[in-house]
């Protein structure tokens, strides 16, 4: 019994390393800035109030940490080019929470209520989107095509 003993004190550190050793295999080698591309929208034509638009980007994350739990975080940058200032939107984590890895994929943002600020018939916008990570890195801007909106 004591040689087994004896065994299980040198292969326990020994094993205990090298699990260790692995982790850094999965540690994000990328760029610690986020970067998105504009993929599509859902429409091009809205009508106010009633009709939202979805907008897909491809995300890319070196160090994954794109969103936050805390809904009163808000990572999502969005302006309609109509206006000064820009709407903000909370984004769940895209990777869990403490491991830095390398992310990508795609991400839908659905944008509501747009809305004429006229009395025209029809106005034409754009969004420009944008995402911030936990370490408060903004992505690169995207811009959407032009959208029509109607009554």
């Amino acid at each position: 019994m004591k040689f087994k003993r004896y065994n299980i004190f040198i292969i326990a550190p020994i094993v205990i390393l090298f699990l260790n050793s692995c982790k850094d295999k999965f540690v994000a080698t990328g760029d610690s800035k986020p970067s998105i591309q504009f993929l599509s929208i859902s429409k091009i034509k809205l009508k106010q109030f009633t009709d939202s638009l979805v907008v897909s980007l491809k995300y890319k994350d070196g160090d994954g940490d794109l969103g936050d739990i805390s809904a009163d975080t808000l990572s999502i940058y969005v302006r309609d080019s109509r206006l000064s200032k820009p709407d903000y939107y909370h984004l769940l984590p895209l990777s869990p929470i403490g491991n830095k890895l390398s992310i990508e994929g795609v991400l839908n943002i659905k944008i509501k209520n747009i809305f004429l600020l006229t009395a025209s018939p029809i106005e034409t916008t754009k969004f420009e989107i944008k995402l911030k990570d936990r370490a408060k890195n903004w992505s690169n801007t995207v811009i959407t095509p032009i959208i029509e909106i109607i009554p």
